[in-house]
């Protein structure tokens, strides 16, 4: 498992991943996955068990993880190949025809690492209750993780499965939202207005953590609460509260970067403030 300094120089280094793939791409989703790279390089560099070299699909014997804002691919890949399930030279591929990077999550050409395919928001949460429902049934204690998006959150699925996973008592699962109050067309709360996401999930009854996304020692206090909390009758869920964008000055905060690449001037802009911190594809 990675210590704080080895999680800040890998989420680093999964932003300039992120920044140089959409541009040599000239499309993708920069904001979110940006927003997202700190608690999802947590969990895979120091929270979830799971192993590149034996990964199956079956997800049997180990955690799996579903992205369920599945446009948010950059981040994803990036994650998997500085973990291990492919080379960091294949990220050069994404969204290229024929690539297996696509800009949302397939299984259809067996990229390592994948156990959903998704991009139609709101679904990815019924996806991993089916698959922790599995884990249930196999006798398989270990634990399945997915993440949504706050502006995802404004879907009509997520909430039916959000009563579902709780009238099953589907304790062996632990949701996470990116929460940076931005989305597509906006402001999240100009939008569509899904309010206090902390009270709603709550209400629904989860058992619902709210963390910094951006400070590693929140980050892994907030899973570390999360496990704690699982076998005990009720889902769980994170919000991690981020900064669409962050890490660089001139997307942090605004919806501009949400889907939109930079060119290859303000690519380099961006790189400047980033750190090469573990050689980049």
């Amino acid at each position: 498992m990675a210590n704080l300094t080895e999680l800040q120089k890998i989420s680093t280094q999964v932003r300039r991943d992120i920044l140089r793939m959409v541009t040599n791409a000239k499309s993708g989703h920069p904001g979110g996955s940006m927003s997202s790279a700190d608690f999802l390089t947590a969990l895979y560099f120091g929270v979830m068990k799971h192993n590149p070299e034996t990964w199956t699909r079956s997800g049997k014997g180990i955690d799996a993880f579903i992205l369920s804002a599945g446009h948010l691919t950059p981040v994803y890949y990036s994650i998997l190949a500085r973990s291990g399930y492919f080379p960091v030279s294949e990220l050069s591929t994404f969204r290229f025809f024929g690539s297996r990077l696509q800009g949302h999550p397939c299984i259809e050409k067996g990229l390592p690492g994948i156990f959903q395919t998704s991009g139609s928001l709101g679904q990815g949460l019924s996806a991993a209750i089916g698959m922790a429902l599995g884990k249930k049934l196999d006798k398989d204690e270990n634990l399945v993780y997915v993440m949504l998006g706050d502006g995802e959150c404004e879907e009509g699925q997520v909430w039916e499965a959000a009563m579902f996973a709780v009238h099953h008592k589907v304790d062996n699962i632990i949701a996470m939202v990116d929460w940076n109050g931005q989305q597509i067309d906006g402001k999240i709360d100009d939008v569509a207005g899904v309010g206090d996401l902390e009270a709603k999930w709550k209400v629904f009854g989860w058992e619902t953590i709210v963390a910094d996304g951006h400070d590693f020692e929140a980050i892994l206090e907030a899973y570390k609460a999360a496990k704690e909390a699982t076998g005990k009758g009720k889902p769980v869920m994170i919000l991690f509260r981020s900064d669409m964008g962050h890490g660089v000055d001139f997307m942090a905060g605004t919806c501009e970067w949400h889907g939109k690449a930079p060119s290859a001037e303000l690519c380099e802009k961006a790189l400047a403030q980033l750190e090469e911190t573990l050689g980049d594809f």
